[in-house]
């Protein structure tokens, strides 16, 4: 009978095991204690109370199990007094003084939770938005006030940090199950388009290419890896990899929510993931614009224009007076650098096209592809009115960089707000955001800048570019330690030619009015579109391969003659836009006594390339045809002629050159597949692998050395930093190793090209 009444009864030592062990396996692993973390207060309410943790839960990542951790308080706590008293009656025979001394055992060993009051929920969310980290001397005066431990504070302060990284990590994978979804639709698209059978510009049959076409599973595997591939891509641009195991990302809108629903949740994540309302985020953009304003149409005192160099300077004592920045030098980072630049000029497209540019990532990134490498909308805060997106604000990405391997890319994030501020007057602003730059580590923080839009007749409009930036100092080498220092590599100046650049690409692409005499070779408008987009598939793969992104893990060697050369490979298994296979990358960047000017005319002149290309010494070059796609002539797409071992080979250079920055693009290409792209036949199956050069002028500006009342062309004076690239083709399988006669082939390869390019120019080292 006793036997039985102790099988029923509760433990001696009812915390030992069940308030211990059972809380452990509830919690085996940091992913499942995410999945059960606590709402935001401004995502979907947080009305219950939070309760502090022990100090081993904080690796579980606390403050995620309130839930559990609720129930078992109840138990310890309030049901204590009816566990002891059934406890008693059946062990009545006991001794009175063992029971005492049991109780007080239990009441060591039991843990102790505290809920923590409305008010003090209230004192420490306030803390936090000004300061998710504070010090000890903020945790001890908050607990003072509060009633509470230190530590207490200490641990409800990293639950709730916790709670922002589960919920942004959620955001994040939200984002890429719609790129994916994106990605599948535009497959489907594509099948379709390849099932229709014939080209689009000339109604040429293609049975004859579909005999190479390989089966449909073949089709199916690298149609795969190219959605993994692109998946990377996209996890790289939001800075961090997401865990397969991770759970699924919750939504706090019910699936019956419609449009006005949808855009409350990304309002709702935003604010979780930044710290702030939407009102917040409207009147930091509000005042970001009124910032803008000012900053492109005011004059002096607020902007000065050097006499040395003619470009505008920022007077920043006067900027602070004018903006009252609050704290400004208190909350820039230590050793950083602000970048402050304004240009002008006007562009050939019209307003409402030039607005949709800038606010599709895409177009925006296709628009500046030399200075961008990658750009992305990570979340959509306001659409706006209508199609013209009239107070539109969106949250962006973008990695900035300068073609060349050896000056570090600029990462930056920052809301892009779009207002109509006249009749024919527009603003896109950019600005940072102080909390999120703090929560993903930024090291660029973008102050009030953008551009002030106004359209003008004809299609035409002026465009005011106002770039201002505050930037922590990176390893700059001593090479390009001028231009960027100076704020010539991602000023306004650069940003406003490059546009004007690529308006003038987009009016010769579509004009049917090109004068012969700066164009021939072809003769429809569908070959001539055909070439000319075959040339920008080329040149911004050019871009993309020799930039400092990470798309590239470089490594440093030394060449024949003593300079560093970057070299990277990569194994390409599905792109048809280049050749399949291993595809070895050599960058080597120098300084030369050569102008801008004279050194971009020297490289793209078809009579001098036997002079620096090895493989054209057999004879001369000629030009077969010759596209111009802007008001200089420089910026022109050739198709060139020269003879190799008895055979002709054809190269298509596309040279492209402003006052910032010039680059000549060439690759050897199929014989046959030009001459039907020259018909007007679709390019895109024509695989390219591109080489070429950049030129930047060195960024040293001095007073004029004589006074003179004729004006100097000042390209003519100061040097240039080369950049030359060589990509080749090193082996057809993606399996196969490299070898070292691939390393020392590119190694000669670059060499020989310096040198001959300085024999040619007269610049010869002593």
């Amino acid at each position: 009978m006793g036997m039985d009444l102790m099988s029923n009864k509760p433990p001696l030592n009812p915390n030992h095991n069940q308030n211990q062990n059972p809380t452990k396996n509830l919690f085996p692993s940091p992913a499942l204690s995410l999945s059960l973390a606590g709402i935001f207060r401004h995502g979907g309410g947080t009305s219950k109370n939070y309760m502090d943790v022990e100090e081993g839960d904080e690796a579980n990542n606390g403050g995620g199990n309130s839930s559990k951790r609720e129930d078992i308080t109840e138990i310890s706590s309030e049901n204590s007094a009816l566990v002891l008293r059934s406890y008693n009656d059946i062990a009545a025979d006991q001794d009175d003084d063992d029971d005492d001394e049991a109780g007080e055992n239990k009441k060591k060993k039991r843990k102790k939770y505290h809920r923590h009051t409305l008010d003090q929920i209230r004192e420490m969310e306030a803390l936090f938005k000004e300061s998710p980290h504070p010090d000890e001397k903020q945790r001890q005066e908050l607990s003072k006030k509060l009633g509470l431990h230190p530590r207490q504070v200490k641990f409800w302060f990293q639950n709730r940090r916790t709670q922002i990284k589960a919920i942004q990590e959620r955001h994040e994978n939200s984002l890429l199950r719609r790129e994916m979804n994106r990605l599948r639709d535009e497959n489907k698209a594509l099948r379709e388009i390849i099932a229709k059978g014939a080209c689009t510009n000339c109604g040429v049959p293609t049975s004859a290419k579909d005999a190479f076409v390989p089966s449909e599973v073949q089709q199916l595997r690298i149609e795969n890896s190219r959605l993994k591939s692109e998946n990377e891509k996209l996890l790289a641009v939001i800075g961090k990899y997401a865990s397969s195991e991770s759970p699924p990302a919750r939504s706090t809108c019910s699936p019956g929510d419609d449009q006005d629903g949808n855009m409350k949740c990304s309002l709702d994540s935003f604010s979780s993931i930044v710290g702030l309302e939407r009102s917040q985020i409207v009147g930091i953009v509000d005042k970001a614009t009124e910032e803008l304003i000012k900053m492109a149409t005011g004059g002096e005192p607020l902007w000065i224009r050097s006499f040395e160099t003619g470009r505008e300077i920022l007077n920043y004592d006067e900027y602070l007076k004018e903006f009252s920045v609050e704290n400004f030098t208190k909350n820039r980072p230590t050793g950083s650098s602000v970048e402050a630049s304004r240009d002008s000029g006007v562009v050939f497209m019209d307003l409402p096209t030039l607005v949709q540019h800038f606010m599709d990532a895409n177009q925006w990134q296709e628009m500046f592809p030399c200075m961008i490498s990658k750009a992305a909308t990570v979340d959509v805060i306001n659409t706006g009115e209508g199609v013209s997106k009239n107070g539109a604000i969106q949250l962006m990405f973008a990695e900035l960089q300068m073609l060349t391997p050896v000056v570090p890319t600029r990462e930056v994030y920052f809301v892009r707000h779009c207002k109509q501020v006249t009749a024919d007057k527009w603003a896109i602003v950019d600005v940072s955001i102080d909390k999120l730059e703090k929560n993903i580590d930024a090291r660029c923080f973008k102050r009030p800048s953008g551009c002030i839009i106004e359209d003008k007749s004809n299609g035409h409009s002026k465009v005011i570019w106002v770039e201002h930036m505050d930037c922590q100092k990176s390893l700059v080498p001593n090479l390009y330690r001028t231009i960027v220092n100076s704020g010539l590599a991602f000023g306004a100046g650069h940003w406003m030619k490059t546009l004007q650049l690529q308006c003038e690409r987009l009016v010769f692409f579509m004009a049917t009015n090109v004068p012969t005499k700066d164009s021939y070779g072809v003769g429809t408008l569908a070959g001539r579109k055909s070439i000319l987009k075959l040339a920008q598939r080329m040149t911004r793969s050019f871009y993309r391969a020799i930039g400092a992104s990470n798309y590239h893990t470089w490594n440093k060697a030394t060449s024949k003659t003593g300079e560093d050369i970057r070299i990277a490979w990569r194994k390409n298994l599905n792109d048809p836009g280049e050749p399949l296979g291993v595809v070895l990358c050599a960058v080597l960047s120098v300084w030369l006594p050569v102008s801008h000017q004279n050194l971009f005319d020297f490289l793209r002149d078809e009579t001098r390339r036997n002079e620096w290309e090895i493989i054209a010494n057999e004879g001369p070059v000629q030009n077969i045809a010759n596209l111009v796609k802007g008001q200089d002539h420089g910026n022109a797409v050739t198709i060139q002629a020269m003879k190799q071992k008895e055979k002709s080979v054809w190269i298509l250079q596309d040279s492209c050159t402003n006052a910032y920055e010039s680059t000549v693009v060439y690759a050897p290409v199929d014989i046959s597949s030009m001459q039907s792209a020259m018909t007007g036949c679709d390019p895109s199956d024509i695989a390219i692998l591109p080489s070429g050069f950049s030129i930047l002028p060195d960024g040293v500006e001095s007073r004029p050395l004589l006074i003179s009342s004729r004006s100097e062309d000042r390209s003519t004076e100061g040097g240039s930093l080369l950049t030359i690239a060589f990509q080749i083709l090193t082996s057809n399988s993606p399996t196969e190793k490299l070898s070292v006669e691939s390393f020392e082939s590119v190694n000669t390869l670059v060499s020989c090209t310096l040198q001959n390019i300085k024999t040619a120019l007269k610049c010869e080292d002593g």
